[in-house]
């Protein structure tokens, strides 16, 4: 497998890497982006985009020229929806500060997440940290807070229930819970109040409190995720409009993502997705006359399979992908780059050869490419 030069100069990063029996490997504290990229003085199309074809090998580019790594007649699928402020900040009954995220709308309540966010009452997903300025988003924590009351800023309370269930409906086994099933009320209509009191879910690892804009992509338009479906960041109208001069075709879905700080290993919990029958119908048109499907985001693949698997356009999915299950709807996939022992990587390898996942990781660690929601992007291509 050749490997194209780099069109930029970086310095290497040495991260070791093992390929036996799965990808396994050291993230360098180096590779992580702290900041969005136009902080650093580049475009949101300005990240790096390492391209890894099965039948071209590996080619070191930046993601405005997606359009042409791609091919005309190629489908490009986005997910549409919109990231919530879903952090919040309150005080339990014992007078502690804490931060809460919400995650997701109570899979089990039987309401979708339109309806929750119009309602003033409505059962989440949630995870409890403890709050300090030390660090953004709060420190992990695995304390019971089945029976909390917590008072939450701008007149809201969260009553927390149970410890919420893993897709297969096991709790842990060992107690440590990051989520919760909780009611949450808020003086008004839930989005609202979001929007006045709420801010986007952060992490320790970012250099600064970054505004909802930096977490939010440039195409949304369907709020109801936690955390920002971050590999469409660096979508920007430039891109756009040269995939339109290029023949390549996009459309939508949308699939609300959960909160991302679950345990190492730990597989995905139900979330909400809606499938158009137009973007079915472009799915099926595209592949039919010989063009590529590419999935912008795990999340793009997770719902266009679940429909192929449920037969249902919307609800609520708990399919998780990996190699022991046939993908069948997308061709190729536009992803970030994933942390060690993260589920996702199981998805990446349903797609592509261990070889060609092994050489992209390899590649990205030695030529210090960026993860998390800031980072680079990894293009995977048939």
């Amino acid at each position: 497998m050749t490997t194209a030069a780099s069109d930029t100069t970086v310095p290497a990063v040495t991260g070791s890497l093992d390929c036996s029996p799965a990808l396994s490997f050291r993230l360098p504290d180096g590779l992580v982006a702290t900041a969005p990229t136009e902080a650093r003085g580049l475009p949101r199309d300005g990240v790096r985009m390492l391209v890894a074809s099965a039948a071209d090998g590996l080619a070191h580019r930046h993601a405005y020229h997606l359009p042409a790594a791609l091919r005309p007649g190629d489908l490009l699928v986005l997910n549409t929806s919109d990231t919530l402020p879903a952090a919040l900040s309150g005080v339990d009954s014992a007078g502690g500060r804490v931060a809460v995220h919400l995650s997701t709308v109570d899979p089990t309540a039987g309401v979708v997440p339109a309806a929750a966010l119009r309602a003033a009452t409505s059962r989440w997903v949630v995870e409890v940290r403890g709050r300090t300025a030390a660090r953004y988003g709060g420190e992990p924590s695995t304390a019971d807070h089945a029976g909390a009351e917590i008072r939450l800023r701008g007149g809201g309370r969260l009553r927390v229930e149970a410890p919420y269930t893993r897709h297969d409906g096991r709790a842990r086994q060992d107690g440590r819970n990051r989520l919760w099933t909780a009611e949450l009320t808020a003086p008004g209509p839930t989005q609202a109040w979001l929007a006045e009191v709420g801010e986007p879910i952060r992490y320790g690892y970012v250099s600064a409190p970054w505004p909802l804009s930096a977490y939010r992509t440039t195409f949304a338009d369907t709020p109801g995720s936690a955390e920002m479906p971050s590999a469409g960041r660096p979508l920007t109208s430039r891109v756009f409009r040269r995939l339109r001069a290029r023949g390549i075709r996009t459309a939508g879905l949308v699939l609300h993502c959960g909160v991302s700080s679950l345990e190492g290993a730990e597989p995905p919990y139900p979330e909400w997705y809606s499938v158009s029958e137009s973007t079915l119908r472009a799915v099926e048109e595209t592949r039919a006359a010989g063009g590529r499907v590419v999935a912008v985001g795990t999340t793009v693949v997770r719902a266009l399979e679940s429909v192929a698997a449920s037969g249902r356009r919307e609800g609520w999915t708990d399919l998780v992908i990996s190699p022991a299950l046939r993908v069948s709807m997308v061709d190729g996939l536009l992803t970030g780059w994933h942390a060690p022992g993260a589920s996702h990587l199981d998805m990446l390898a349903a797609l592509a050869s261990t070889d060609l996942l092994c050489a992209s990781y390899r590649a990205a660690l030695r030529q210090g490419y960026l993860w998390h929601e800031f980072g680079d992007v990894h293009l995977i291509l048939p």
